[in-house]
């Protein structure tokens, strides 16, 4: 597996902090200069935007980082925004229109600095390859496996988030799938679909529910009212690929990894990092981030633990064999710093662009036309439906982070739904969503877009039906 992906989340299981003042008072700034949106800036901001997302959707072609064109976008579009205002009289909006948003930017990368932290430690623990070794060697059919991942997908993405979650499970199909490249690409289609859906009943289980939680438009138990209509739309296309999958038995496999000393501890401090963040938003008030590094604070002493336990020779002591040997060698080479430094900072890089990139695209005007255009004339239903398909194309986070710049006046079941609809709507494509970019690498030649493409009827279907049943189980939210 290339476990190197594993770190570019969570990039995607994480978490986001997003401070609603933010955003009134980037649009109370927007207010008070003029509107850009038929001038040479506005045009050439727009179609910079388009430049720079386009090489963010070659990049598995291109092999460009998708964080460079967003950030060379940014600084050019803000320049051009700053120059104009300077010539209308307006010096100072600018810059304090763009520190709003690195305000925002500043919050959302501690945030998940310490999320990407935790997933790097239990990923240096061998926590991802025990379940793997574990899924491996239990001798299931190809249809058993198909399913067995594409359930653990579902439910284990509201916690490791969707792209980590994907990437674990994209292992073991490979592994037991290498005979079998049919059983690869359908099963690489299942699980990205399950682990968009389970993200989106979760504020960690997707970057977007996560940037609604944080802005405290709905609560963080309220999210879980879309379990329901997740699961929907990710039976049904399921149910569909099951009579695609080979009915065959993969090979047997022997396979054994154990996971090193601390790791269950890891997972536990991992835990309870994200109850930190939830009791200080929920119940203090205070930026999640400030739980989440609070709870990095657990990890650190948790490392110097380790290290003082190998030094003092407390483990070598009770274990002699080589297995354990091996084990406690592993101890003193555990360093928090290198988890820190292991983080993707691709990912992390990419965030600061698009979020400049919307911001300005906000400040000259574009986001209020938006707005007045989806949620006004079309009316919420039809616009939140349509945020599905524009997060198959562009990817949901800019679409997102538009939405809630827009801030539009809905019911909680409306801002419900586009949570649901980026989240889940994301899958109609491999390269709507991080998850599935993800794997069209790692299953390089077995899981395509076109072959992605096959299943998109099915996953429509899905989608249509998750956002039918959220309108009829959760009305009271309406």
């Amino acid at each position: 597996m290339q476990t190197h992906k594993l770190r570019i989340f969570f990039t995607s299981v994480a978490m986001l902090a997003w401070p609603g003042h933010a955003f009134a008072s980037s649009a109370a700034v927007a207010a008070s200069v003029p509107d850009l949106t038929g001038h040479f800036v506005g045009y050439a901001a727009l179609i910079l935007f388009a430049i720079a997302y386009l090489f963010v959707m070659l990049e598995e072609f291109t092999h460009l980082r998708k964080s460079k064109p967003v950030i060379l976008a940014a600084g050019v579009m803000w320049i051009l925004v700053a120059w104009q205002y300077a010539s209308m009289g307006y010096p100072d909006q600018a810059g304090t229109a763009i520190r709003h948003n690195i305000l925002e930017y500043a919050e959302l990368l501690l945030f998940l600095l310490v999320a990407m932290t935790y997933i790097n430690a239990m990923e240096e623990r061998l926590v991802f390859e025990n379940l793997k070794s574990w899924l491996t060697s239990k001798g299931f059919s190809y249809r058993k496996l198909f399913w067995i991942t594409g359930i653990i997908a579902f439910f284990l993405s509201p916690v490791a988030d969707n792209l980590t979650t994907a990437l674990v499970m994209c292992a073991v199909v490979l592994a037991v799938g290498s005979e079998s490249p049919r059983f690869v690409g359908i099963s690489c289609v299942n699980i990205v679909v399950a682990a968009n859906a389970g993200g989106a009943f979760s504020p960690f289980g997707d970057i977007t529910t996560l940037m609604v939680w944080q802005k405290g438009i709905v609560d963080f138990w309220t999210f879980f009212a879309l379990f329901l209509p997740a699961t929907i739309s990710y039976l049904i296309p399921a149910a569909i690929m099951h009579f695609a999958v080979p009915n065959k038995m993969p090979p047997p496999s022997d396979e054994k990894i154990e996971m090193l000393y601390g790791a269950k501890v890891i997972m536990v401090l991992f835990l309870a990092t994200i109850i930190t963040a939830v009791c200080f938003h929920n119940f203090l008030h205070l930026p999640p981030m400030v739980g989440m590094m609070t709870g990095l604070s657990y990890l650190l002493f948790f490392g110097y633990y380790l290290k003082k336990k190998y030094k003092n020779g407390d483990i070598q002591s009770r274990k002699g064999d080589d297995e354990s040997a091996s084990n406690s060698d592993s101890i003193i080479t555990f360093d928090v710093f290198n988890k820190v430094k292991q983080a993707e900072w691709d990912t992390l890089l990419f965030f600061y662009g698009v979020i400049l990139c919307v911001g300005a695209l906000g400040q000259i005007g574009y986001l209020s036309i938006m707005s007045e255009l989806m949620y006004l004339q079309m009316g919420p239903l039809f616009a939140n439906s349509m945020v599905g398909f524009l997060s198959a194309i562009v990817d949901n986070i800019p679409v997102m982070f538009a939405v809630l710049s827009m801030n539009p006046d809905m019911s909680q079941g409306h801002w419900l739904l586009v949570t649901l609809t980026a989240g889940i709507g994301g899958s109609m494509l491999s390269i709507g969503s991080a998850a599935g970019v993800a794997l069209m690498g790692q299953a390089r030649g077995k899981y395509t877009f076109f072959g992605h493409l096959k299943w998109a009827p099915a996953i429509m279907l899905g989608y249509a039906a998750g956002i039918a049943s959220h309108m009829w189980i959760n009305a009271s939210h309406f």
